[in-house]
């Protein structure tokens, strides 16, 4: 980032501008009192009042009355403003009360707040285990030679075997009082963090729904253009990084088997000795219930994503009819209007007024087909050898498959030639399929033939030879 940079975020971010508010330390202490502390969303405005009212009291009684004189609700909808945009306002379906929840900016500065205090006790030695198992997950999954990976799946299976192996002889190694602190640590600030990572989802999934929603209101093109356009953006969004990543997030919450052994494991981190005299040990308990919540909104997030888009585009499809009923009845009375005083001279002109004619008697009548009589007698010589296994050799050539090949092959490429499209895909019947590849190529607008060019394909028989054809070059074209 330059300097630039940095200076439109001064005057734009609005965790910036929260930063820089006069009444900062009374919002951000309303903010972890309401959102962040309790680890909620969604508040209603008079419960949010009824916080703030609390806060603003105790704060009254020391301060005095003259250093905080607005009212609370006062405060909400300045803090809720478009300019400041440090509280989300908005309606829920079926609901007259408005609701409040933290913008991700706040939420960055309540967590950059708590970090300046300082920490009495700094994860290391987990954070450190925590890159290791993360870089060794990255290395031996992203591994392609399969030696290696057997070595390696071998070596952790000596360390287990090894490891009960001292568990057996009475040696069982427990983790320390500070390393069970450093771990929880840990565990708490990416359960902070995850919360925190919800908020920013949901925020890019309202991004998109803006702006599907700018796109339909401005649109001059046909319904069926805007539509391909919609649910391309709706593809991407769902195709990208943070889409799948938050996509096999939910998967794995929803699954029963991984929620059971979830709540167990915290469960079972709750009784360690070591973590007994911790004040916030009972939060963790509680981990999988904050998170459901927040996933749940993301959801309903991307549901009336899709609502929307069908609301707006049946409202552009009653305007569009309304329009055309619009220039009917502006027809009807234009000609009501001339039918007792049409003008003089040519009034109208009506293309090919002319009919062709075609009468019944023109048509030639039927004539049944000759029929060819065939002598069907197989005569065989005396001791002759008649192979009928031919008649059961034949094979079909799928036309449907190899167009799914080309399809595979130009998702990726704007173009592609017959060559790069076999090796991905190398011919299994041979000519036949190479012929096959040839028609498709003239059957399809989207393909050229280049005579003036040739290119090489080859192929294996059952019997392990290798049959080689030059040909001329096919080019196969991304359809527009």
């Amino acid at each position: 980032m330059d300097y630039y940079a940095i200076n439109s975020l001064r005057e734009n971010h609005a965790g910036w501008s929260l930063l820089r508010a006069q009444n900062a330390p009374l919002a951000l202490t309303f903010f972890m009192a309401a959102f962040t502390g309790p680890n909620q969303r969604n508040i209603g405005r008079q419960q949010l009042i009824d916080i703030l009212d609390d806060v603003l009291f105790g704060l009254r009684d020391v301060e005095g009355e003259d250093k905080f004189p607005r009212q609370a609700s006062e405060y909400l909808d300045d803090w809720a403003a478009p300019e400041k945009a440090w509280l989300r306002k908005y309606y829920v379906q079926g609901q007259d009360e408005p609701v409040y929840d933290l913008t991700p900016a706040a939420e960055d500065v309540i967590r950059w707040v708590e970090n300046l205090r300082g920490r009495d006790f700094v994860a290391t030695q987990s954070r450190l285990t925590s890159i290791f198992a993360v870089l060794k997950q990255l290395v031996q999954q992203s591994e392609t030679d399969p030696e290696v990976r057997l070595a390696e799946l071998q070596r952790q299976r000596d360390e287990l075997d090894a490891e009960m192996q001292r568990i057996r002889d009475g040696n069982v190694k427990v983790m320390s009082a500070p390393e069970a602190l450093d771990h929880f640590q840990q565990l708490t600030a990416l359960a902070k963090d995850l919360l925190s990572d919800f908020r920013e989802v949901e925020q890019n999934f309202r991004k998109l729904d803006r702006q599907v929603r700018e796109q339909i209101a401005t649109w001059d093109g046909t319904q069926g253009e805007l539509l391909q356009s919609i649910f391309e953006n709706q593809q991407d969004i769902s195709s990208s990084l943070q889409g799948r990543t938050f996509q096999g997030f939910w998967d794995y919450l929803m699954s029963p088997q991984a929620r059971t052994e979830l709540r167990d494991l915290l469960e079972r981190a709750t009784q360690i000795e070591a973590l007994a005299q911790l004040d916030n040990l009972h939060t963790v308990v509680n981990l999988q219930q904050d998170w459901l919540p927040a996933v749940e909104q993301t959801q309903a997030t991307v549901r009336q994503l899709s609502q929307q888009m069908r609301r707006l585009l049946d409202d552009k499809v009653f305007l569009e009819n309304k329009r055309i009923m619009q220039l009917i009845r502006s027809i009807e009375s234009a000609a009501l209007s001339t039918r007792e005083r049409p003008p003089s001279g040519v009034f109208m002109d009506i293309a090919a007024p002319s009919v062709d004619v075609a009468l019944p008697f023109e048509r030639p009548l039927y004539e049944p087909s000759t029929r060819v009589l065939v002598d069907d007698d197989v005569i065989a010589a005396d001791d002759a050898d008649l192979d009928a296994g031919a008649l059961f050799n034949q094979f079909h050539v799928d036309k449907e498959r190899l167009r799914s090949n080309i399809d595979a092959v130009l998702a990726e490429e704007e173009q592609a030639t017959l060559a790069e499209i076999t090796d991905a895909y190398p011919l299994s019947q041979g000519l036949a399929e190479v012929v096959a590849y040839y028609q498709l190529a003239t059957e399809s607008d989207w393909a050229t033939i280049n005579p003036e060019a040739s290119q090489h394909l080859s192929w294996q028989l059952p019997d392990g030879s290798i049959r080689e054809a030059t040909l001329e070059q096919i080019i196969f074209g991304r359809p527009a």
